[in-house]
């Protein structure tokens, strides 16, 4: 029997076009070359600066594999399941085709997030192995699979909850060598055509083996729970899987030894929505990792971050980076949030990773239900005025059909007719999006101190390892600003030369060579 298993990103992650018009493009537009040309007095062609001899802009790509996807093939390795596997994003470029003919088609659905993006993938499905098993797991399919069954016939089944036993079982049953009784987590059809749905059964994870790795990544992805133990209202990761179960600090240092005996240079990046909880498991971590001297970055809440004493036992752990979802400095849109945070926990963890060695990552969100643009303008000015670090900004999209919000709609005026067409009581997506640029463009040329953090994510980072974090950060800032000069300011010689020479006063090669 023949298994294709379909894992990755949804469509959205390819959908940019905030680099649009700037050197940062892929590629970049010939006007664009000529008009640097012209500004410089030569070619500017960031893909050649370079750092005594080396590339500064290194291809990322391919340097950590998808969790979500090597989490599958583990299970069917383990369960000796053959199978081929085939990335989505080949679905979204066809740039690729599955080869043959296959028995079971099994689709991830933990990073689709909306009808239109789902019903693609089964279309793509249905033109090419009608005649196949058609298996649904993950994130929106565990949320929608009422509804999921009874729109799309073509769907067989889905698996509700941890793929772990659900998954090589329900490989067991097709495959005739056991009762469908006995596959638990199972969605099917009933004699009536209906789905019927048992109880979940949720895995151990302390007891569930951490995926292998194929090759050697330069950075592993890491799991330590399931679930969440907040309710943000943006967020369905509590609704997909409703019982926050987490891993001991224990279990994560033996996992993360074993991972470094493989390669001692690697990097860990815990996913998890919040790895920082809960406290008394971050005491005991920071207590242990200064030991295994492993590099590490996470996500986190800001108000884990409460004094130089934890930033100390972080930095004393290798803690490289904590991505952090600060949303808003508005402490009336927080609320309409369901945050649990404050505006001063947020200043208070940004003031501190600031003057720290671990590299903050925030997140804002601009257009969030409820939230009018007199609101937005307290994080515009913190962004603009006071924000250190890394950041990224995002208006508020409607992409994702399970968010907690849509609970909210009546009462906040929420409508959409797209995942970035929507109004409510408080802005239109028009309205956010102009909040967004105009935000982004006073704070790249404004504040010094705050970097956008977008593009870097194509190249491997830090740009230039023998430079500090400070340093690399300056460094950002100046390639950004050019970058996007001509966007934002037109033709200007002056301040395009000047920023040239700053690069290199860094030690940046940044004139053309010959290839």
């Amino acid at each position: 029997m023949r298994l294709l298993l379909l894992s990755g990103l949804g469509p959205y992650f390819l959908e940019s076009h905030l680099l649009d018009g700037t050197l940062l493009a892929s590629p970049v537009d010939p006007e664009v070359v000529a008009d640097y040309r012209a500004m410089a007095g030569h070619d500017v062609d960031l893909a050649r600066f370079s750092f005594q001899g080396r590339p500064l802009l290194r291809s990322y790509q391919g340097s950590m594999p998808h969790l979500g996807t090597e989490t599958l093939r583990s299970i069917l390795d383990r369960a000796g399941i053959e199978h081929e596997l085939f990335d989505l994003s080949h679905v979204w470029r066809k740039d690729r085709e599955p080869e043959g003919s296959f028995d079971v088609v099994a689709l991830s659905t933990s990073f689709l997030c909306d009808a239109k993006s789902l019903g693609a993938v089964l279309k793509w499905i249905d033109r090419r192995h009608p005649e196949a098993t058609l298996v649904l797991g993950g994130q929106y399919s565990n949320l929608k699979y009422r509804s999921l069954m009874e729109r799309h016939r073509q769907i067989d089944f889905i698996l509700r909850g941890d793929g772990e036993s659900a998954f090589p079982r329900l490989m067991q049953a097709l495959a005739g060598r056991l009762e469908m009784a006995f596959v638990p987590n199972l969605v099917f059809r009933g004699d009536d055509g209906q789905a019927r749905a048992g109880d979940l059964d949720h895995v151990d994870l302390e007891a569930q083996p951490s995926p292998s790795f194929c090759g050697t990544p330069t950075i592993i992805p890491y799991e330590s729970m399931r679930g969440c133990p907040f309710a943000c209202r943006f967020c369905s990761y509590p609704s997909a899987s409703p019982r926050w179960r987490y891993r001991s600090a224990g279990r994560i240092v033996d996992d993360w030894k074993a991972y470094l005996r493989n390669d001692p240079t690697v990097l860990i990046r815990a996913q998890d929505s919040t790895f920082t909880a809960p406290p008394d498991r971050l005491r005991l971590l920071l207590d242990l990792l200064p030991e295994v001297g492993v590099r590490w970055e996470a996500y986190s809440r800001a108000d884990v971050i409460d004094g130089p004493a934890t930033v100390a036992r972080l930095e004393a752990a290798l803690c490289q980076a904590l991505q952090i979802g600060l949303e808003s400095m508005c402490d009336a849109t927080l609320r309409l949030m369901n945050k649990r945070v404050t505006v001063a926990q947020n200043t208070r963890a940004v003031e501190l990773l600031g003057r720290s060695s671990i590299d903050l990552r925030a997140y804002y969100i601009v257009g969030f239900p409820g939230e009018t643009p007199e609101a937005w303008e307290e994080t515009h000015t913190y962004l603009v005025e006071r924000h250190e670090g890394h950041f990224g900004l995002h208006v508020f999209a409607a992409v994702d059909e399970t968010m907690p919000v849509w609970q909210d709609a009546p009462a906040l005026g929420f409508e959409a007719t797209g995942a970035l067409d929507w109004k409510h009581s408080g802005m239109d997506s028009a309205t956010a999006r102009e909040l967004a640029r105009r935000a982004l463009r006073e704070t790249r040329w404004k504040n010094d101190a705050a970097v956008l953090r977008q593009w870097q994510l194509d190249y491997q980072s830090p740009l230039v390892p023998e430079l500090d974090r400070r340093a690399n950060l300056r460094l950002e800032k100046l390639l950004e600003k050019l970058a996007f000069l001509r966007k934002d300011r037109g033709r200007d010689s002056d301040l395009c030369r000047k920023l040239l020479h700053e690069v290199s006063l860094m030690g940046i090669d940044v004139r053309e060579r010959p290839a």
